[in-house]
């Protein structure tokens, strides 16, 4: 199952301590080191769309704290720095500052939580009016952040349509993948993915319904996924008998959700087409003909029209 919604606390580390130290004796000087620096947080794009999984269970990390100092000048070591992964395609958002991040591209690395600078020991803070001085300055503690962290992935093709509309099957068949599939609705909770034999990403969008883009059914929740698909595949059963209706349902709530979801391109996919005969089939086409779209008539029981899908997915 992809997890595409997590809640993370992030902090840098803290500062490692100064300290107060004088040699052997005081009148040998103050030799009291500096702390280390608390590591840094750093978040960073990859390619693995099921990276937010990993921050399903771990939903507070952190950054190595700096070590403290030591006697004789010691200077702490410094805490080592923690590289956050998430999936190309995530908006990253700072639940306390409103402050918003996106991941667009593979390898992109942002310095997100800064560590905390390490406490003055009093080595350093020897003066001229103040040779033994006993008091550090103290260390910062590193950044914190509270994030929302929500994928809306880049796929190239994403099926769309109503549930119980094929569109999991087709995946499987398209991909070799082995998304669950019967015959009710809203088998699919989440989006799944498949990747083409052209190395291409197939996403497969979870069934919306009417009011969907109120929040009805599964919501908003995936419509969000369909902001950057490439090209839209609009599944409609062919046994169904109110077509045009169950293709105008969709769109109303791609609409409504965002008016540029209906500037996408898209194909009209007529699926289980082994249900209908000729006859039936020829008055489908017909009658979706206004809607001026590309129609492509596919069933997984018919090798044929599989392997047409796959040329235009090429």
């Amino acid at each position: 199952m992809l997890i595409d919604e997590v809640k993370l606390k992030v902090k840098a580390g803290n500062g490692g301590k100064g300290i107060v130290s004088f040699g052997k004796l005081e009148k040998s000087g103050p030799d009291g080191g500096n702390g280390g620096k608390g590591g840094d947080v750093y978040i960073e794009a990859i390619s693995d769309l099921t990276a937010l999984g990993r921050y399903q269970s771990e939903t507070s990390v952190s950054a190595q704290n700096g070590v403290d100092a030591g006697k004789e000048k010691r200077t702490g070591k410094m805490g080592k720095d923690l590289v956050l992964t998430f999936p190309i395609g995530s908006r990253i958002e700072d639940l306390d500052t409103g402050e918003v991040f996106e991941l667009y591209k593979v390898g992109q690395k942002h310095l997100f939580c800064r560590g905390g600078e390490g406490g003055i020991g009093n080595f350093e803070l020897r003066s001229s009016t103040n040779v033994t001085p006993k008091n550090t300055i103290p260390a910062k503690p590193g950044q914190k952040r509270n994030l929302k962290v929500i994928l809306s992935f880049i796929a190239d093709f994403g099926f769309i349509g109503l549930p119980s509309a094929g569109k999991s099957s087709l995946l499987n068949e398209l991909t070799n993948t082995n998304v669950k599939t019967a015959e009710y609705h809203f088998t699919t909770l989440s989006p799944n993915l498949g990747v083409l034999p052209n190395k291409k990403i197939l996403a497969d969008i979870p069934g919306l319904i009417e009011g969907a883009s109120k929040g009805k059914g599964l919501g908003i929740k995936f419509l969000k996924h369909i902001q950057k698909v490439g090209l839209l595949l609009h599944c409609l059963s062919s046994n169904s008998s109110s077509l045009i209706e169950d293709y105008k349902v969709v769109r109303k709530e791609l609409g409504e959700f965002s008016e540029k979801l209906l500037d996408k391109d898209e194909v009209i996919l007529l699926t289980k087409s082994d249900l209908v005969n000729e006859e039936k089939m020829r008055a489908l086409k017909t009658k979706l003909k206004t809607l001026k779209r590309k129609i492509v008539v596919t069933s997984i029981h018919d090798e044929e029209s599989i392997n047409k899908l796959m040329k235009i997915l090429s």
